[in-house]
């Protein structure tokens, strides 16, 4: 390999190193990931499930949310589900992504 090649490939180790940070490999061996949701306890995780399920059951059938008691008297909190996903968007991989496009630019 030359040495601008060796050069390139140690710096985008250090790029992953340091921003690829979502996603945790799997101490099973598989092969997988796994990517964390931090949650106060069991009541907002049970919350975050409960308002998933109620958007996954509107979304399905729209008129749901008329014949249910359940989806009738709370409403889905949105702004939860919203920040679950923001939660899980990977921010850091934006920003590699970045510096590797503009390395690129640059070399």
């Amino acid at each position: 390999m030359e040495t601008n090649e060796i050069k390139k490939l140690a710096y985008l180790k250090k790029l992953t190193a340091r921003n690829l940070s979502t996603l945790k490999p799997s101490n099973d061996n598989t092969g997988t990931y796994t990517a964390q949701i931090k949650l106060s306890n069991y009541s907002e995780l049970g919350c975050v499930i409960a308002e998933i399920l109620k958007l996954c059951i509107v979304a399905l059938d729209h008129e749901a949310h008329k014949a249910s008691n359940t989806i009738k008297t709370s409403p889905i909190n949105v702004a939860l589900i919203l920040e679950m996903v923001l939660e899980m968007f990977p921010t850091d991989e934006m920003e590699i992504l970045d510096e590797i496009l503009n390395s690129y630019n640059v070399i």
